[in-house]
């Protein structure tokens, strides 16, 4: 080994460190008192925290050590009071009609408040966080209601779903007219003028006439002679503005092409009969409510 000192830098007076690059030498300069004093602190209370706090994984679990604290344990604690502190609103949720609930302010907001907690974990995805849908997914703050906005309606639908595994289930189903080579594809054309003439907006006329009888023999059964729709089967009002799957031509013509048809899940004995009571009364309460 060499017994050569490193040289001192004229500038600042630190010893470099013998590397050099490009003319530039390095310097050995010390790190700061304060920045090693907080180093060797903090582990000086890193080791007091892996003896005195849960830490360490082990075969059977892990270390709970001195204080033996667990925030698991603190927040199921917190849980079962917030329990036990609405265990006698869900009791009078469980027992009152839903005309009860909504003539009475105060389970009326325990309601809501619980509706719009369950809402936001479960419906939100499609729905969207306010209820104000997607494309395929219906909005929920108007006053279109593919099968009926009474509370009524709403907790049967929650309960049993559209197009789901539910023995009750909503079901209906638009027919693929063209995928499924059921009309051909001028008379889908013809078709498509046709919806969009019933929702009041200008169309070719010869379309809309050679569809007339087109319409009587394979919508007017579910959507009704005038278009006007029929929730006992979920078929859709033509004639209005709200469009499930989008107003252009386009968006009409792949329906009636496609027959698109999306399912919402049955959240009876997913979600207990006081929570679909009060989603109902929170999706209600959202502005499309009858």
């Amino acid at each position: 080994m060499s017994d050569k000192k490193n040289e001192i830098d004229d500038v600042s007076g630190t010893e470099t460190t013998g590397h050099e690059w490009d003319g530039i030498k390095e310097l050995n300069t010390p790190l700061p008192r304060w920045w090693i004093g907080i180093f060797y602190a903090c582990i000086v209370w890193a080791i007091g925290y892996w003896i005195v706090m849960p830490a360490w994984p082990t075969l059977n679990g892990y270390t709970h050590g001195w204080f033996n604290h667990s925030q698991r344990d603190d927040v199921m604690a917190q849980v079962g009071l917030l329990k036990a502190a609405r265990a006698s609103k869900e009791r009078e949720l469980s027992n009152a009609t839903l005309a009860q609930i909504q003539s009475n302010p105060e389970l009326l907001q325990f309601a809501q408040a619980e509706g719009k907690s369950a809402f936001g974990d479960n419906c939100a995805p499609c729905h969207g966080s306010g209820g104000q849908g997607a494309h395929g997914y219906p909005n929920l703050n108007d006053d279109v209601w593919l099968w009926g906005g009474s509370l009524a309606d709403i907790q049967h639908t929650i309960t049993v779903g559209v197009r789901s595994t539910a023995a009750e289930t909503r079901q209906s189903q638009m027919p693929s007219f063209g995928r499924d080579a059921m009309l051909k594809p001028a008379q889908v054309d013809d078709l498509t003028e046709y919806v969009v003439h019933l929702s009041g907006r200008p169309a070719n006329g010869a379309a809309v006439t050679r569809a007339t009888k087109l319409f009587a023999d394979n919508c007017a059964m579910c959507h009704g002679p005038e278009g006007k729709g029929n929730r006992t089967m979920g078929a859709p009002n033509l004639t209005d503005n709200d469009w499930l799957y989008g107003p252009r031509r386009e968006d009409i013509h792949d329906q009636i092409w496609n027959g698109h048809g999306g399912v919402m899940p049955t959240w009876g004995g997913r979600l207990t009969p006081e929570t679909i009571k009060a989603l109902a009364v929170y999706v209600h309460g959202l502005g499309g409510g009858e």
